[in-house]
């Protein structure tokens, strides 16, 4: 259907979801539907690497607050890392930078978690 695909693994406790394609509805829906499903497994923290993902649209935004929101009631977190400056500046502007952390890169990401 769409150009996306993700990777999951584990690392130290963190989910480590790495995007590849247009975060859109689609997207979003694939990593919502993955991060909801590891929530109920009882895992609280999260890292998108989004190097492979030059966009993201405001319904894949939305639904990421959706995941955001989530944690939020279960004293989780998410992080996202390796944005490219429009999906960075995009996050700035629809407010996912104000509950969710950036990293530069997944070193730097995994250190913020430990």
């Amino acid at each position: 259907m769409a150009d996306f695909d993700l990777k999951v693994t584990e690392k130290d406790g963190v989910i480590l979801v790495t995007t590849n394609g247009y975060l859109n509805n689609y997207g979003g829906e694939q990593v919502a539907s993955l991060c909801l499903q590891k929530i109920s497994e009882g895992k609280r923290k999260f890292l998108l690497n989004l190097a492979n993902t030059d966009m993201v649209n405001s319904i894949g935004v939305s639904i990421l607050i959706e995941v955001i929101e989530e944690l939020q009631g279960t004293s989780g977190s998410i992080a996202f890392c390796n944005l490219v400056p429009i999906v960075e500046k995009t996050f700035n502007i629809m407010g996912i930078s104000k509950y969710a952390k950036i990293y530069a890169n997944e070193e730097e990401a995994m250190a913020g978690f430990a």
